[in-house]
């Protein structure tokens, strides 16, 4: 049990607003926030924590990531979306469950020093990431892939069944139906995906309308665009996450929008793969449609630094739409509180009975200056950085005290990083 005392300022919504709480505790019993108010009593069984120097506000969640892909983190960097993935996959072929969970590692010890409380992951040994997941004490969303041209969908089922069997009902790890796209999955394979997802009564995750290519093969080929294809499958429901939605038609967002179909904003990966077009953010808000953030692998974002991908996401908005109606609140939002209604679990808020999962921030980092109430909100989006993290608490355990664990993660990154160098040597 834990009981913060005195958090300076504490970030919380009420009633679907946005307020700044000052000189507030936060009390913890297990995983759950069992109190928040002022000059709680001080009862015994809690540790107790001065946090009069802290901002804590709720835990970021990474909404769509590619977790151990930090392996290629700088491998191939200047090329179009397709040419890239031709170059990824050559790689990819030859993991091995011991490399994947070594990046899986070395990402997820990135993302807990940044703030990351959760990841929606789509990737391959998807049982090495959830591994590492629950060794550190962060939640995690995944499973196998449906990609055509590594592996065939029933090879898929069952992999996904086995750690379904062993997973459905962890605390922090939760599994998933991983589709990539439908220019990488056939018919069939859609079909298959559809009909364990709803045998299992799981969240579908998928690429959607990312690049022109996509949607003029997908129409020329099925007669639909992107998201009228896979709803006319049966593939747009409220189980259902369409991440990128770069190049999506205003009557698709209105089948998002009846569908109650959830989406993920990735704007750092689509501005450096230049697959262009613009995420629809405002309409989709507007719409009631639940909106998320995340930062795509590192290999094609090169970090996973939720913080950065807020800022990157009003920016991208503000230079596509030529205004400013995409505003701070609306991205802190999407990165934190959104990211659990994603995927079903009540946390993203620091309220009595919600998960908790909190991140604390020194209120004397220098480059957060000059800092005030009115101010706070704009200075964690647009000037603060996952390097300014000092805590991270997950389900109601501390996971990360900079002071103490900095030093260690930083030496395990660089040993796994020397491993995953002499694979990429072997194999490229």
């Amino acid at each position: 049990m834990i009981h913060l005392r005195n958090c300076k300022f504490v970030i919380t919504w009420r009633n679907d607003e946005l307020v700044v709480l000052e000189d507030i505790d936060i009390k913890i019993r297990d995983s759950i926030i069992e109190e928040v108010g002022k000059n709680l009593p001080i009862e015994s069984g809690y540790e107790i924590i001065n946090a009069s120097n802290y901002i804590v506000m709720p835990g970021l969640v990474n909404a769509h990531t590619h977790s151990p892909m930090i392996l290629l983190r700088g491998y191939y960097d200047d090329a179009e979306l397709h040419v890239w993935l031709e170059k990824m996959w050559s790689i990819e072929r030859k993991l091995t469950p011991e490399i994947t969970r070594l990046a899986s590692e070395m990402a997820i010890l990135e993302m807990i020093i940044s703030g990351t409380v959760m990841f929606i992951d789509m990737y391959f040994h998807p049982e090495e990431t959830a591994e590492v997941a629950d060794k550190y004490g962060v939640r995690a969303c995944l499973g196998p892939v449906f990609l055509d041209v590594i592996s065939k969908p029933e090879q898929v089922v069952n992999e996904l069944k086995n750690l379904y069997s062993k997973y459905c009902n962890h605390e922090l790890i939760k599994p998933i139906i991983n589709i990539h796209s439908v220019y990488a999955c056939g018919r069939e394979t859609l079909e298959i995906a559809r009909d364990v997802a709803n045998e299992l009564n799981l969240h579908v995750h998928i690429h959607v309308s990312e690049t022109r290519d996509e949607i003029f093969k997908c129409k020329k080929m099925y007669g639909k665009f992107p998201v009228e294809y896979l709803d006319s499958l049966g593939l747009v429901n409220n189980n259902v996450q369409m991440v990128h939605l770069g190049w999506v038609t205003n009557w698709e967002i209105e089948i998002i929008k009846k569908k109650n179909a959830k989406v993920t904003h990735c704007p750092t990966s689509n501005m450096k793969l230049a697959t262009a077009g613009f995420f629809p953010f405002r309409e989709l808000i507007e719409g009631n449609v639940i909106v998320t953030i995340g930062t795509d692998g590192a290999a094609s974002n090169n970090s996973l630094d939720m913080f950065r991908e807020m800022k990157n996401t009003v920016l991208l908005q503000r230079n596509n739409y030529w205004e400013v109606k995409i505003k701070a609140h609306h991205v802190l939002k999407a990165a934190t509180i959104n990211g659990y209604k994603l995927v079903g679990i009540k946390g993203g808020n620091i309220e009595k009975n919600y998960k908790a999962d909190l991140v604390m921030i020194r209120i004397d980092n220098p480059h957060i200056q000059p800092l005030r109430k009115d101010n706070l909100i704009s200075n964690i989006v647009y000037t603060a950085t996952g390097r300014d993290v000092d805590a991270l608490i997950i389900n109601g355990k501390i996971v990360y005290q900079k002071e103490k664990d900095y030093e260690k993660i930083r030496e395990k990154i660089l040993e796994i990083s020397q491993k995953l160098n002499q694979f990429i040597t072997q194999n490229q």
